[in-house]
């Protein structure tokens, strides 16, 4: 009998970023791809017992947060300051986790997303660490490709 084909969890470190109209560097780091419904707690007034129902409410959905080192690139600040100067530029993007060859297994897809927060590094002369920038991403809805 044959072996049966191996079925290992993939790495989080092979993963590409795509944003609408932005050239994308490669990012250290990526968190945020949540969503979250809140719960309506509900009694009607002629049950029995103690216990309440239990309701989807809201859906919201956590900040994509990216990291990565800084280059010459400025793509992401100019979005942000775009959205301080009031004008709405909401973009679509992916996450994309590769495989050991690079192929893409899983796509997280973000809609009507903006730089809702830029943070510059932490600066050190005594350190020898990569100059790390953030940008946070609100967006108005998260859906995963297999």
């Amino acid at each position: 009998m044959a072996p049966s084909p191996r079925d290992d969890p993939y790495t989080g470190f092979n993963f590409l970023v795509e944003i609408d109209g932005i050239t994308v560097a490669a990012f250290r780091q990526v968190g945020g791809l949540a969503s979250e419904t809140e719960v309506i707690e509900y009694r009607v007034g002629s049950d029995k017992t103690n216990t309440a129902r239990k309701l989807p409410g809201l859906t919201k959905y956590t900040n994509i947060v990216l990291k990565r080192g800084i280059t010459q690139n400025t793509e992401l600040w100019n979005w942000r300051k775009a959205i301080e100067q009031g004008t709405p530029d909401r973009r679509n993007g992916s996450i994309v986790l590769l495989d050991e060859e690079r192929n893409p297994v899983r796509r997280w897809h973000f809609t009507n997303g903006w730089v809702a927060k830029f943070t510059g590094p932490d600066l050190n002369a005594q350190a020898n660490d990569v100059a790390i920038e953030t940008v946070e991403i609100a967006h108005e809805g998260l859906t995963i490709d297999d």
